[in-house]
């Protein structure tokens, strides 16, 4: 398998009584993949999975895997805070018939460098599964060196590729240098699909692939063909809604813009609430410059 092109990460739909909405799941894997994506992703962080349980999120890996049914790859985000639920949910994925995982740092805790080699090591010991590192130090406040990211890709096989969402391109091209030729660097910051394929990224994992897909499958496919003017008119597009992220507490906004086209992306599981009427207002002409009809 090679991982490439536009990647929704999912929302996970809950039910009024916030229980799995098993059949909401499945509409939006469809939609999506109607929309002409390249792949999926879900239990990330768009996808609430710190708010469920251990089984919840095996539920959805299975879900989602019997329903795509090989229509694209499916990747299931397997990260936690211990080692131990990390292994057990990224075999767990295998189990499922997933063809890739993604594993978040560790968050609240501060591990050291070979703490987190350890930690992802573990992991890719466990399954055969391609698997992602992922990046986001502005939610866990750990962020991935580059040279233990180097170390962990020359090291274990299938340590295939890292989801970056630092949103910094010299981080990013700092990937793409040091580690192997066939490494998967993936962009994890909406506003910068173009530039990372610029940089040499190979596709990006989109949270606003939720609300209008075809325009990130619009930028990639506009990338491949050598029209840039387009690529770069579409990204523009793009970039207020992924400065809407500050709406609320992510993924509300997801999930609100989701809720406004009448999509079955249902509720969030408390504490987070939908947007105020304020944040509704400042959202709604954006989904409209984006020709979402509301």
């Amino acid at each position: 398998m090679q991982l490439h092109g536009i990647i929704p990460a999912l929302i996970t739909p809950f039910a009024d009584d916030e229980e799995l909405d098993l059949d909401g799941l499945r509409w939006m894997l469809d939609y999506v993949i109607e929309a002409g994506v390249h792949a999926v992703f879900v239990s990330g962080s768009t996808g609430e999975a710190y708010a469920m349980s251990v089984d919840e999120r095996i539920r959805v890996f299975e879900v989602a895997a019997e329903h795509v049914a090989g229509r694209v790859p499916v990747g299931a985000g397997t990260g936690a805070n211990t080692t131990r639920d990390a292994v057990h949910l990224s075999q767990a994925a295998e189990a499922a018939g997933c063809d890739y995982v993604s594993i978040i740092t560790p968050s609240f805790i501060t591990p050291s460098v070979e703490e987190l080699y350890d930690h992802f090591a573990a992991a890719a010991e466990a399954m055969k599964l391609p698997a992602l590192l992922y990046g986001n130090p502005a939610r866990t406040n750990n962020p991935l060196l580059t040279q233990l990211v180097a170390r962990l890709a020359r090291d274990y096989a299938n340590i295939k590729g890292i989801k970056d969402s630092t949103g910094d391109l010299q981080q990013f091209a700092a990937y793409i240098r040091e580690c192997p030729d066939d490494f998967w660097t993936i962009m994890g910051r909406d506003s910068l699909v173009l530039a990372g394929l610029q940089y040499g990224g190979v596709g990006a994992i989109c949270a606003t692939a939720n609300i209008v897909p075809e325009v990130l499958v619009g930028i990639y496919d506009c990338f491949q063909a050598g029209d840039m003017q387009e690529a770069l008119r579409l990204q523009r597009l793009i970039n207020p809604l992924r400065e809407a992220f500050s709406l609320g507490s992510f993924p509300a906004m997801i999930k609100h813009a989701v809720k406004l086209l009448g999509r079955p992306g249902g509720v969030l599981r408390r504490p987070l609430t939908w947007l105020s009427e304020s944040d509704e207002a400042r959202l709604i002409p954006i989904l409209r410059s984006l020709g979402c009809q509301i």
